[in-house]
């Protein structure tokens, strides 16, 4: 039985991935297995060490202790593209909101009396209409920095709004220009992209090479007249280098999930809390994702959408499975191989992937390994953890 330790609330289509017969699942686990959180600020204190794995149904994991959890050999989850569809849409709104006058049209009609005569009430919005009119996104150029699962979404709805759309990823990767139109221009360097765009959209994750992306000097390259959109995270935005970037009419708007003290209520910017990834599908499909890779972690070792172990799924034999964690340094695998040999064990398959300082291993073999021999894996320097997985069940 594995048990499985929430935090937040969790949609039930993700819990129901869970079969009754396999899993507990509870806010209030003394020792369990593994973690499944959304938004809750996850202390290296609440991962016990029962913990073998954590999952966030999301795709941000800035607030999990991801060094930490390297440091014990657990693979941290995450589900980069299930709330791709809901941002997108937000997104779209956004270029709509940002195109034309209908926040302050909307304003101005809400700031009527009800008590105005219809005939006056129309005279007045006919008269008034001018002050909101806007310009159409057809024929606009739309740049999308972050070219990964929400960002190649929303370069596909730039194209489908008739607008000329480039883009610019520094991380681009094969996956990610599969999914790319052939339409979509790629630009050489985010300058390049900020000097042809009417509208930008950011689309990237917390690195230290992309916090503050948008700073004082690159600011300074806006297109006059662009409009900025930040529905990505709010580290990527410099928001002192958006006012003086507004101040100075470089850029006509900012519109961000990311509200900040120093935006509210200027009319160039508008605030929305946080909602680019809630909407009930999102939140379900996160889930999902989420639960589907604790169990293929938990059943069969495999690793999927990982932010920081290597990708590695191997099919089952039926039999016993090691899943062996290892610091990535020389004649570590041929160490564990020659354990098993000499306690006569028979590899059936394996399979052996790195990340950066992390080595993992997966390796099918003959019959169960005693505790003795999984003592002695665990006793090799270097070697981080090992785990015993059982013939499938669940």
């Amino acid at each position: 039985m594995f048990r499985i330790r929430t935090f937040n609330q969790i949609s039930v289509k993700g819990l129901e991935r869970f079969s009754r017969e396999c899993y507990e699942v509870a806010s209030e686990i003394g020792t369990p297995d593994a973690i499944l959180l959304r938004s809750h600020k996850l202390a290296e204190s609440e991962i016990g060490a029962s913990v073998k794995a954590v999952a966030r149904a999301g795709a941000g994991v800035n607030n999990i202790p991801i060094d930490a959890c390297t440091a014990r050999g657990i693979p941290v989850f995450n589900t980069p593209g299930a709330n791709a569809n809901a941002v997108k849409e937000l997104v779209a709104a956004a270029l709509l909101l940002a195109s034309r006058g209908i926040v302050e049209g909307i304003s101005f009609v809400n700031s009527l009396s009800p008590e105005m005569p219809v005939a006056e009430m129309g005279a007045l919005l006919e008269k008034e209409k001018k002050r909101f009119a806007g310009n159409e996104l057809r024929g606009k150029t739309l740049g999308v920095v972050g070219l990964g699962a929400i960002g190649s979404k929303v370069a596909r709805l730039g194209l489908g709004l008739g607008m000329e759309v480039i883009g610019f990823d520094p991380a681009l990767s094969v996956e990610a220009a599969w999914r790319l139109p052939s339409e979509v221009r790629r630009m050489e360097n985010l300058g390049a992209l900020f000097a042809r765009a009417d509208f930008i959209s950011l689309h990237l994750p917390v690195l230290e090479s992309t916090r503050h992306l948008v700073n004082a000097e690159s600011s300074t390259g806006f297109r006059k007249g662009a409009c900025l959109l930040n529905f990505a995270r709010d580290e990527i935005v410099d928001v002192e280098a958006v006012l003086q970037a507004l101040d100075a009419g470089r850029l006509a708007r900012y519109i961000t999930d990311f509200p900040h003290p120093r935006l509210i209520g200027r009319k160039d910017v508008i605030l929305m809390p946080h909602i680019g990834a809630s909407t009930e599908e999102a939140e379900e499909n996160c889930a999902m994702m989420a639960a589907d890779q604790l169990r293929a972690f938990l059943e069969h070792g495999n690793i999927r959408n990982s932010v920081n172990f290597p990708g590695l799924e191997l099919e089952r034999t039926g039999g016993c499975r090691l899943a062996v964690t290892n610091r990535n340094i020389p004649g570590m695998l041929g160490n564990v191989l020659s354990i098993l040999a000499g306690a006569g064990i028979n590899v059936v398959d394996m399979l052996n992937r790195s990340r950066d300082n992390i080595a993992y291993n997966l390796i099918d073999v003959e019959g169960a390994p005693s505790e003795q021999v999984i003592a002695q894996l665990s006793g090799v320097e270097g070697v981080v953890n090992v785990r015993l997985i059982a013939p499938p069940r669940c």
